[in-house]
């Protein structure tokens, strides 16, 4: 069983008037229960108003989302408690910070759930380190943090929910590369830890290689793709019709074999080095000789 599944779903914005535009078309997919799973598309296919239905944020217009097996709108007024199982953390989340301090932050979630004070510090606790934040940064106001400190914050408020599923929409947005990589590193130690399921939504082509065990190519509100993300990548000049483009080495690499070399597409520097290193050897022998 899927931990979450959409069945011919579909969303339109402004139904019955002029503006009414569809931004989800009849998508049916299936997500397995552990996994990571990343979601690209370039801007206005479909894939943030795809998320925002997976937790309930939206209610379709036709179709359904099933959570365990379950659909989540079948008891509308316990939409609230799918929130709790399906995580979310939007773009720049650190926006979303108030409290004193960034224990009382990070507790907000779990106190919503009906948690008392010492459950939902332990949980707050418990998530800080996840994500990297020190003991001595817990007692501080939010708005002393850095901004990769605030980020991390914001997702710890999530994760103490412990949610099956943490859906993440650009988080590394606005970070520079040594944050990006800490924060991607810690999501991916999280999910590992906690066996959940992860679904990461970027613009970044080498985030999603890096951590990703299966893509999901989301164009015009459709889902036109959803396979490993060695395949997905592997179809680079259909990724670059639709305005995506794939990691630069895998680029590499498939132009590569488009002149006849032997080699599979990459999806990291030393899954390249790995595949050259037999040519480079095999070109070095011929010199030889």
């Amino acid at each position: 069983m899927f931990v979450l599944e959409t069945k011919n779903l579909t969303y339109a914005y402004g139904v019955k008037t002029p503006f009414e535009k569809v931004a989800v078309d009849h998508v049916s997919i299936g997500i397995k229960r552990g996994e990571f799973l990343g979601i690209i598309g370039h801007t206005g296919s479909g894939k943030s108003t795809l998320i925002q239905t997976l937790n309930g944020l939206l209610r379709p217009t036709s179709g359904t989302v099933l959570l365990n097996g379950k659909d989540i709108w079948a008891e509308p007024k316990k939409i609230r408690s799918v929130r709790f199982q399906v995580g979310m953390v939007f773009q720049y989340p650190e926006h979303q910070l108030f409290e004193e301090t960034v224990l009382k932050d990070i507790c907000f979630g779990p106190g919503n759930m009906g948690l008392d004070k010492q459950q939902s510090e332990e949980r707050a606790r418990k998530a800080a380190r996840f994500v990297g934040l020190s003991e001595d940064l817990l007692g501080k106001s939010p708005f002393e943090l850095s901004g990769g400190q605030k980020r991390r914050a914001a997702i710890a408020g999530v994760i103490a929910m412990d949610p099956d599923v943490l859906i993440l929409d650009e988080p590394t947005a606005g970070l520079d590369p040594q944050g990006r990589d800490m924060l991607l590193s810690q999501i991916s130690d999280y999910r590992k830890k906690r066996g959940n399921t992860v679904l990461l939504v970027s613009h970044s082509m080498e985030d999603i290689a890096r951590c990703a065990d299966r893509v999901l190519v989301m164009n015009g509100g459709k889902a036109v793709m959803l396979d490993t993300t060695e395949r997905v990548f592997a179809r680079g000049r259909e990724l670059e019709t639709m305005g995506l483009r794939v990691p630069q080495i895998t680029s590499i690499l498939l132009a590569l074999k488009e002149k006849g070399y032997p080699v599979r597409p990459a999806l990291t520097v030393d899954q390249a080095v790995a595949e050259l290193r037999p040519l480079l050897r095999k070109e070095g022998a011929r010199r030889d000789s």
